[in-house]
């Protein structure tokens, strides 16, 4: 035990192994989703969802083991959400592109994903960013998680006429997310160790209780095999041969880039891991994503990236990557228990997420809301990541007019070079995803 306080410098960090273990199980279990939505929309494209199930699994691990391990950060990685869309009902059902030839397509993106790493450019892109846009980053994501936790709790619907509006109390299921946010927030006020997961914990039976959660008819399963995915990403490389396929390859990597930067921002920024503006041993870190986004596309999914959810297990304690060793071990065994996870439903882990937003909005007090030039951008990429459900859209609205703000108040030196490389990024960025 010593020795792995020690590597993972948990006394430095204020931390334990206990408290990481326990963070590490929040965050597992507060993302653990994926590995049943990740095969239903990759599902769609015609994938075989067993292998997709495994191929999620793996991929997961490994980049939660070379970010724990190499980078020492609590920060989990798995295949996003909405990406994994535009690969299933976007490249494949709408362009009428092979699954095989997406998986390529994900694979090439992948290398040049690296590359940029190895040359640091993303590290230098990360630093370049402003205290207050970090901030903003930061809370953004929090408004952006608490209203995923909003719409998993049944607690906000969609509305043709206003878009979203508030959830039907006749729905049972609503009282299962009603009840864990009731729950957890009067834990987290009386100062109960590890209120999050407990949270989960008790409304996880509250659900099997009132019956609207099933226990599994059997615990351990076989995990499926990975023949039908694997390895068809570099078969169909070759396939990379027109326009139409390396837009495919430039939203791959484009929507990863950002997604995941904004990610490794705000949670960095929550667990209080920023040191002078900058992220410590970034380059690790971004090392971490853009190999099990390689590993996931052999393997057969969609790309990785930092999880969003990672701030759960932050909130709970974890503080050094000894929380992401545990996540990527959950993730292993989760391929033969299996069954045992029906029972964290998406209503089980709503409170956990609409928690975890309050958190992290917190970051809004360091906000220099009096000057205009910087409350503009920084607002609109703190509503701009929930309204348009992208965590990249929403840092794309801020970079864009952060520098037009800066000039008009006259502040042009204080924009750095790569301030107006991203400005012009980003917009080649919504040009292409709106293409």
């Amino acid at each position: 035990m010593n020795a792995i306080a020690q590597y993972f410098h948990l006394d430095e960090l204020h931390s334990n192994v206990k408290r990481e273990f326990l963070a590490g199980l929040t965050t597992f279990v507060s993302m653990s989703y994926i590995l049943f939505v990740n095969p239903n929309v990759l599902g769609a494209s015609g994938m075989d969802k067993g292998a997709v199930f495994t191929a999620t699994a793996l991929a997961s691990a490994l980049g939660c083991l070379i970010m724990g391990i190499v980078a020492n950060y609590p920060i989990a990685t798995a295949p996003a959400l909405g990406i994994n869309a535009f690969f299933a009902y976007t490249a494949c059902i709408g362009m009428h592109v092979k699954w095989q030839t997406a998986l390529a397509a994900v694979f090439v993106a992948s290398i040049i994903f690296m590359l940029i790493t190895l040359f640091k450019l993303r590290e230098k892109i990360i630093d370049a960013i402003p205290a207050d846009m970090k901030n903003a980053i930061s809370a953004g994501i929090g408004l952006f998680i608490a209203f995923l936790g909003l719409q998993n709790g049944h607690l906000v619907e969609l509305n043709k006429s206003t878009l979203v509006t508030i959830g039907s109390l006749k729905n049972p299921l609503v009282w299962i997310a009603i009840f864990g946010l009731l729950v957890t927030v009067v834990l987290m006020i009386l100062k109960v160790p590890g209120a999050i997961f407990v949270g989960m914990v008790l409304t996880a039976i509250f659900g099997i209780i009132t019956g609207q959660i099933k226990l599994p008819t059997h615990f351990i399963s076989l995990a499926p095999s990975l023949k039908p995915t694997f390895g068809q990403a570099i078969l169909h490389v070759k396939d990379i041969n027109s326009m139409q396929l390396w837009v495919i390859v430039l939203t791959f990597l484009l929507v990863t880039f950002f997604d995941t930067t904004g990610t490794l921002i705000g949670v960095a920024q929550q667990a209080g891991l920023m040191k002078d503006n900058k992220l410590p041993r970034v380059g690790r870190a971004l090392t971490a994503d853009s190999t099990a986004m390689m590993a996931g596309a052999i393997f057969g999914t969609s790309p990785v990236g930092a999880f969003v959810e990672s701030s759960s297990g932050v909130a709970v304690g974890g503080r050094s990557g000894l929380t992401a060793v545990f996540v990527g071990i959950f993730f292993l065994i989760s391929m033969i228990f299996s069954p045992m996870l029906t029972v964290i439903t998406t209503e089980v882990t709503a409170p956990a997420l609409i928690i975890v937003g309050v958190l992290m909005a917190q970051n809004l007090s360091n906000i220099h809301w009096h000057k205009l030039e910087i409350a503009v951008p920084a607002f609109l990429i703190v509503i701009g990541m929930p309204l348009t459900y992208s965590i990249s859209d929403g840092l794309s609205w801020g970079m864009i007019t952060y520098p037009i703000c800066m000039l008009a108040a006259k502040r042009g030196k204080e924009i750095t070079p790569m301030m107006w490389v991203l400005f012009f990024i980003f917009i080649i960025f919504l040009w292409v995803l709106n293409a």
